[in-house]
């Protein structure tokens, strides 16, 4: 997975006696996944602009395919970019839902720390480490 890109947002520091999932921190959640699809979606537009720009510089046979090299590698990269924003989209609905930040296993509360790591989390990090164990 892409590593997320927040555009100078800083990690939220949770109040002294905060509620968790306050209104304070889900705002801070939204415009985080916001700004992370703002940045994808962005840079797809750059590679397909940068694919249809440079395509038709080449007349070397090597030097083409090592540039249709390089664009298959930009767009597995914009693939799995693609799934992140969908993943993305899935997170602000359950923000909507009010679901956000509780795990979809055992219902308890991933830590904010987990979340600022890894905002579309939707497992605690107990499940998801048992999940894991499962898979291999």
């Amino acid at each position: 997975m892409p590593k997320p890109n927040f555009q100078n947002i800083p990690d939220y520091k949770s109040k002294k006696n905060e509620d968790f999932m306050s209104e304070e921190q889900v705002k801070h959640f939204k415009n985080k996944l916001n700004s992370w699809m703002n940045q994808l979606i962005k840079d797809a537009k750059t590679t397909v602009t940068h694919i249809q720009e440079d395509s038709s510089k080449v007349a070397d046979n090597n030097d083409r395919a090592t540039l249709e090299e390089e664009f298959a590698l930009e767009l597995r990269t914009r693939d799995r970019e693609r799934k992140l924003i969908g993943k993305i989209e899935k997170t602000l609905h359950l923000i909507e839902l009010g679901d956000y930040g509780y795990c979809k296993t055992c219902g308890t509360e991933i830590s904010l720390q987990r979340l600022e790591a890894r905002p579309t989390a939707d497992e605690c990090i107990d499940c998801k480490t048992i999940a894991e164990r499962k898979e291999i």
